[in-house]
């Protein structure tokens, strides 16, 4: 700003301009550019006053003002683009959706009354979460894992195939090759059987998504909708929000959520990742719908409408576990995921254990996993060795020395791509969801997450995750420490930029 500010006073104070300089073009491109230079400081000043008050982390915060201030010509553009972290149009459209299903369909109150969890159901805290959630914990309810792309949408498909009402379908990542198409013809044929179909996409997940496919679909009758994260005042330039839900239901009696999107390589097709390790689950009973809640909710933000839907709960007739639905994202009042996450770190007594592709976690959750190996707790996070993002692996080794120096195990997944979004806590509560353990995932991302408190559940998962740790390698100080200092450097650069990554 100071060699601005005298820049200023040599072109416009102590230089005589003479009419022959006035008139001249170099003098006009000069002032010109001062001018411009002038202005993007200011600009860079102004938003990192915004920066100052609406970064959610000192990080962030630091990292957006110094830019803004020393390079501000790149560093505003970007700021407006990326820096954004609460998505302020979505908080009064979901004030309204909440306030129009409450008046319709009194979900929060008859629809789901009777399979209510008592607070002493399940050890633990669990209010926390629900506040968190803004849902409770519900009853009556059966889950199934679905491991993998062949089981998880054979049974999706199958559920599609079987409704009779109405199908929601909410992807973040849609192609339109073998499975996207097939995914489209089935849809295709529900809605000329006169079921309702609603599709919706994330436009930045699904961008190379062509017309021609969501044409085909409108056409035969499905209602389709991007998301539209850069609808509403203040979102027009930004790419920061991005619907990362992966969500299908029927009839309001059958969910499913988890981490694979619709995509060949989900199918393990793709030859650069090979194998495709992931988890998604298959719920029935009063969950469905809190889930249900979840997508009409993100449907309303992008088409204005609210459906015709079942709100009436029934319980499953294979089993009673309690399930709770925990949507997060940019418009929540608290941080839901990372406090989530951290709330499940202090909670446990014997073992959490994480699966999560990427892994750059916010402060928090780094004392949260410290303190619990100190505790004495069982503490794996597992990985992948071979990853989508180099930026997120480079930063993952600034967080991975001090962890297993405090006692932590890190596994690194060998056999393919490891995509699961899960945990296992205890003995009792797993979670499956889209929730990755980075800042994205925490603050900037909408994320869906199931927690189901059932022992036998518990123990299916911990048996993937053993089958899982045999496929991969623990890794060790040694390993860190010896890296080139070259690697280490760059590591440290890329969790400079972990709040954006």
């Amino acid at each position: 700003m100071f060699k601005i500010r005298s820049l200023l006073t040599q072109a416009f104070a102590t230089k005589k301009i003479t009419k022959s300089d006035a008139g001249s073009k170099p003098g006009k491109r000069r002032r010109l550019l001062l001018l411009f230079m002038a202005f993007c400081h200011v600009l860079g000043a102004l938003s990192s006053l915004d920066a100052l008050m609406s970064s959610r982390t000192s990080q962030g915060s630091i990292a957006w003002i110094v830019s803004l201030n020393t390079f501000p010509y790149g560093a505003v553009p970007a700021y407006w683009i990326f820096g954004s972290s609460r998505f302020q149009g979505y908080v009064i459209s979901r004030k309204e959706t909440d306030h129009e299903l409450f008046s319709k369909h009194q979900l929060k109150t008859a629809g789901v009354q009777p399979y209510l969890m008592a607070s002493d159901r399940i050890r633990g805290d669990i209010e926390a979460i629900e506040q968190l959630a803004k849902m409770p914990f519900l009853t009556g309810n059966h889950a199934q894992l679905l491991i993998d792309g062949e089981q998880t949408f054979s049974s999706i498909f199958d559920g599609i195939r079987q409704a009779q009402h109405y199908v929601l379908v909410q992807f973040y990542i849609v192609r339109d090759d073998k499975l996207g198409r097939e995914l489209q013809q089935l849809l295709i044929e529900k809605a000329r059987e006169g079921v309702e179909v609603y599709f919706l996409f994330d436009e930045i997940g699904s961008y190379r998504l062509p017309k021609g496919y969501i044409r085909q679909l409108a056409e035969a009758g499905v209602s389709v909708r991007p998301f539209h994260s850069t609808k509403g005042p203040g979102n027009r330039f930004q790419l920061n929000f991005r619907n990362h839900r992966k969500i299908v239901i029927t009839d309001g009696q059958y969910g499913w959520l988890g981490g694979l999107n619709v995509g060949d390589e989900y199918l393990g097709k793709n030859p650069r990742f090979g194998q495709w390790r992931d988890t998604h689950i298959k719920l029935t009973g009063p969950a469905v719908l809190s889930l249900q809640l979840s997508f009409v909710e993100d449907w309303y933000w992008s088409s204005e409408q609210l459906p015709e839907l079942n709100w009436h709960a029934t319980a499953s007739v294979e089993s009673n576990m309690p399930v709770l639905i925990v949507p997060s994202g940019p418009a929540d009042r608290f941080e839901t995921a990372s406090l989530m996450i951290q709330h499940a770190l202090n909670s446990a007594t014997q073992r959490i254990w994480i699966a999560s592709p990427y892994f750059v976690p916010d402060e928090g959750t780094v004392a949260a996993l410290k303190l619990a190996a100190f505790r004495g707790v069982d503490v794996r996070i597992l990985i992948p060795e071979r990853t989508d993002n180099l930026l997120v692996s480079l930063a993952a080794y600034a967080f991975v020395g001090p962890l297993l120096d405090a006692g932590v195990n890190i596994y690194r997944y060998q056999q393919g791509f490891l995509h699961a979004k899960s945990f296992i806590l205890d003995d009792q509560i797993i979670a499956v969801g889209t929730v990755n353990l980075d800042n994205r995932s925490f603050r900037l991302n909408f994320e869906i997450t199931a927690l189901v408190a059932d022992t036998g559940l518990n123990q299916q998962l911990s048996l993937q995750f053993l089958a899982d740790f045999a496929q991969s390698r623990k890794m060790s100080l040694a390993e860190v420490h010896n890296r080139p200092w070259y690697k280490r450097a760059a590591s440290q650069a890329a969790n400079l930029l972990s709040p954006v990554l």
